[in-house]
């Protein structure tokens, strides 16, 4: 008996929010011209942190591509998740007919580092500020790493395989692995990928505790990545998700296939040698 072939996964629909660009046309044309968008930080709270650059996404206003009700109990990190995923499922093709009839056949894979810091500060201030009956009860699961994977998948009604993983800057690359993994066991459709906004107070402290960060307050200068001048790195906060189905799947539906997952390997760096690895 002939073993099953094991569907190809395809890539058929990509979502950018990012600081230079926030669709995927934007970004493409930002990325080929080499234009740099970091900048002196203007987020509010951060004026007198060591951090003075960082990427922000200033063009963007989440109250045009997400409902109300989902805005008022998720972080902005999510904001960004949900208008990519929009992107990417408008740019693969796919409506919300396509999955409704097969609901347990599409599914979500997220990653992200820093949750959601922004609505958590929000919430801390309050119950520190005014008391714990203060704290609104979203709290619970805005800050929380998975709240992309949950509320894209309640938004779009997926029912199919749900996960979340935290892998640092590896992240994204092992949600699309689990993605396509999902699609070859079976899975029609995956929305996966990877979102961050650590550019609230409470997530750059956080990550001042590594002592990485650059100190650089010229925006030119700050991040110079492998040469003599490098002084460390700049946080930035976007992110992109892609669409990923089997590719007979998408032939069959005339939906355009960007690239095809080959392969996947990850490794662990591990605690004792973390300072080899930055």
């Amino acid at each position: 008996m002939s073993a099953p072939v094991k569907r190809r996964a395809a890539v058929t629909g990509i979502g950018v929010v990012a600081p230079n660009g926030t669709s995927t046309e934007t970004f493409w044309k930002s990325t080929q011209q080499g234009l740099s968008v970091l900048d002196r930080v203007t987020r509010e709270g951060c004026e007198r942190l060591p951090l003075k650059v960082a990427g922000e996404v200033r063009a963007f206003d989440p109250s045009v591509s997400v409902e109300e009700r989902y805005l008022v109990q998720t972080d902005r990190y999510t904001h960004f998740a949900m208008a990519a995923a929009d992107a990417a499922l408008e740019d693969a093709r796919l409506g919300r007919a396509d999955t409704d009839e097969a609901p347990f056949a599409a599914g979500v894979v997220t990653a992200a580092g820093s949750g959601g810091g922004e609505f958590g500060q929000r919430e801390l201030q309050k119950l520190w500020g005014k008391g714990r009956r203060y704290v609104g009860p979203w709290q619970s699961i805005a800050w929380f790493y998975a709240a992309s994977t949950g509320q894209v998948s309640i938004r779009r009604g997926f029912k199919g395989p749900c996960s979340v993983v935290a892998a640092d800057e590896a992240g994204g690359l092992d949600a699309l692995a689990h993605a396509a993994r999902a699609v070859r066991r079976g899975t029609d459709v995956m929305v996966a990928g990877s979102t961050e906004a650590p550019l609230a107070p409470y997530s750059m402290v956080c990550q001042l505790g590594y002592g990485e960060l650059s100190p650089v307050a010229d925006p030119e200068r700050a991040y110079r990545p492998f040469t003599e001048s490098a002084c460390g790195f700049v946080p930035a906060e976007g992110g992109a998700m892609l669409v990923v189905e089997a590719a007979e799947r998408a032939r069959e539906r005339g939906a355009p296939v960007r690239a095809t997952v080959a392969g996947h390997a990850a490794t662990f760096t591990g605690a004792s040698r973390w300072e080899l690895s930055r």
